[in-house]
């Protein structure tokens, strides 16, 4: 059995969200080429101005990459959010909806949400302004922490490929509200 594998600009075109829909069709019903993933990397690390490797998007505008020995989120622009372990969304500018005025800029009328049983937050890149991600949620919700991925075992178990060293799989966005909370004593 031959393997499948797309042209680079077919993908490119895919993540840009171009791929003509007859040609997105064609790709949705077939199998996955195994060098999805590895074109997806260098189409988006062409995009981005700074060296380190993207070891897994995150989002529109933002990746995991390897710095050093580290494992940190960053944006296209370069800011960094640090250690991808911890919630980037906590280094983030964020912008809350929690009146009707502001929640009627968005949603006019009668599509606008009840002020008094939730929130919007959106959440912004501190150096470049784009816009990250939005969360609507009960009035006083913690931030959810939307996506914390197993890096080794991906590489390892997936692509076959260990990363230069392992990092423990834990949750670190704990430690830093514990030392807010310090800070604030």
């Amino acid at each position: 059995m031959s393997s499948i594998s797309y042209p680079k600009e077919d993908i490119r075109d895919l993540i840009e969200g171009k791929l003509p829909w007859e040609r997105l069709k064609y790709i949705m019903s077939r199998p996955k080429d195994d060098d999805r993933f590895d074109k997806c990397i260098e189409i988006l690390q062409e995009r981005v101005p700074w060296s380190e490797k993207i070891l897994l998007p995150v989002s529109e505008h933002l990746y995991i990459v390897q710095k050093g020995r580290q494992r940190i989120v960053k944006c296209d622009c370069g800011h960094e959010y640090g250690d991808y372990r911890r919630n980037w969304k906590l280094s983030a500018l964020i912008y809350v909806r929690d009146n009707h005025d502001k929640m009627e800029e968005i949603y006019p009328g009668l599509h606008c949400p009840d002020h008094n049983l939730c929130e919007v937050r959106e959440f912004y890149c501190p150096n470049c302004g784009s816009l990250l991600k939005v969360e609507s949620v009960p009035i006083g919700y913690p931030i959810i922490f939307d996506f914390l991925p197993d890096l080794d075992a991906f590489y390892d178990d997936w692509l076959g490929r260990p990363l230069p060293s392992k990092k423990e799989y834990k949750d670190l966005t704990y430690e830093i509200t514990k030392k807010w909370k310090q800070e604030n004593i």
